[in-house]
């Protein structure tokens, strides 16, 4: 297992972020960290992301990483604003080999068996299981991990405070994402103390779940 793939087994939720305006990076950021969650997911869905990542980088202490990265070109973009982790929503060759050759982990999402063995071809030992919720749950990451032992999944899509536990019980599972840990209305009201409160809870229930 590599050096980031352990810290992010170590953090074990990673919060997953839609900023719409530049300058909720910061506060936000901080907020997270000051919950103990230090690996952090910005999506590329707004205008805003590749600034809002480059921003956020520069807080000491903390690993940004790009999600729903769709192609290549996007991916460069990411790497260039400083990301340190790619995430996408399914397997695309092209953002896989972007990572790769920048020397990053990457996570594409894979739901299938087909799309699992893919990835396992490509090299990567570790992917995004998306979207968790409808694909079957714990009860699919159980069966696909079977079969690919040396896979490790990270749950996203309908993965909460409520069902955390039972994602992270399983071995397969080197951590989950999800936003409901730093869900839009509080960061539009700029509630970053409950933000933190939050963080505070997944991450301590993550540990309870693995200890």
């Amino acid at each position: 297992m590599s050096d980031f793939h352990s810290k992010i087994q170590a953090q074990g939720v990673v919060p997953v972020l839609v900023i719409d305006e530049l300058d909720q990076a910061t506060p936000l950021a901080t907020a997270l960290k000051t919950g103990g969650l230090k690996i952090i997911e910005v999506t590329m869905r707004t205008p805003v992301a590749a600034e809002a990542i480059k921003t956020m980088t520069k807080i000491p202490g903390i690993l940004i990483g790009a999600g729903t990265v769709l192609n290549a070109e996007q991916c460069r973009i990411a790497i260039d604003a400083g990301s340190q982790f790619i995430v996408s929503p399914g397997l695309d060759k092209g953002v896989v080999d972007a990572a790769q050759d920048a020397g990053l982990p990457v996570f594409p999402g894979c739901v299938t068996a087909s799309e699992v063995q893919h990835a396992w071809n490509l090299g990567l030992r570790a992917v995004k299981f998306f979207p968790a919720g409808i694909a079957g749950g714990p009860m699919a990451l159980k069966a696909l991990a079977s079969v690919f032992q040396d896979m490790k999944f990270m749950p996203t899509g309908g993965v909460n405070a409520d069902n955390l536990a039972e994602y992270l019980s399983l071995d397969a599972v080197i951590a989950c994402g999800g936003s409901w840990i730093a869900p839009n209305n509080l960061v539009r009201e700029e509630k970053y103390d409950e933000i933190s409160s939050l963080a505070a809870s997944a991450i301590a229930l993550a540990r309870s779940t693995r200890t």
